[in-house]
């Protein structure tokens, strides 16, 4: 899951690159997020990232939900991050299967005028230049609770019926841990952005928890949920 070695620093990354905005999908560095290719302009987009960088910026529209359609673009948020296409398959009925590698995140500079049928910003890298780092960041457990982390989590996935490896939770690397729960918790668009921008593991360790017990407060303000009539 380490980042290819041919970017070793960010004037290794190429200054435009083509986004793929989608509300509450989040990929981070050193994570790998998998995605079903089937729009035309995104088939697109997908053919032109493998004969360049084999780069795609994934990023949400800046109002939740407002996804692109044929006469509209919607306004991006600020930061996105920038993915290596490490897994390509194509499907019978012309989908592609991806898996994207997060490279680094960037900040949207401007947008390119172009005539694809996709979107293409100039990025900024330069504030994120240690996503590029081989190796994930060594956060010590004095500094990301881990304790604390389970203490909110259990309560949070028991509330969204979502099942778990407690032993893997237990012996990930506080770095993996940390951006595997950012990525798949069902937070909304607003706190996912949130954890994309957080400056530093530590930081986005700390959102992430206050995240999970202000969830927690609120299922218990709600009430165990009702059976369905």
């Amino acid at each position: 899951m380490h980042a290819p070695r041919r970017y070793r620093n960010t004037g290794d990354l190429p200054a435009v690159i083509p986004v793929f905005p989608l509300t509450g999908v989040l990929l981070l560095p050193r994570t790998r997020l998998p995605l079903n290719i089937f729009e035309p302009r995104y088939l697109a987009m997908v053919d032109s990232a493998i004969g360049s960088y084999r780069l795609i910026g994934m990023i949400q529209p800046k109002v939740a939900g407002e996804e692109e359609d044929s006469h509209k673009k919607p306004a991006l948020t600020s930061v996105g991050c920038a993915g290596r296409i490490v897994e390509y398959s194509e499907t019978d009925d012309g989908r592609y299967l991806i898996t994207l590698l997060g490279i680094a995140r960037f900040r949207v500079a401007g947008e390119r005028d172009s005539q694809a049928a996709f979107r293409e910003v100039a990025a900024d890298y330069s504030d994120f230049a240690p996503d590029l780092k081989l190796e994930p960041e060594e956060v010590s457990e004095s500094a990301v609770s881990r304790d604390k982390l389970v203490k909110a989590l259990r309560p949070y996935l028991t509330e969204h019926a979502m099942q778990t490896d407690w032993k893997s939770i237990e012996e990930a690397p506080a770095e993996t841990l940390i951006n595997a729960l950012s990525m798949l918790c069902p937070f909304d668009a607003r706190e996912k952005q949130a954890l994309l921008e957080a400056p530093s593991v530590k930081e986005r360790a700390e959102a992430l928890i206050a995240l999970l017990e202000m969830a927690n407060a609120g299922s218990i303000v709600r009430g165990p949920k009702q059976p369905l009539h």
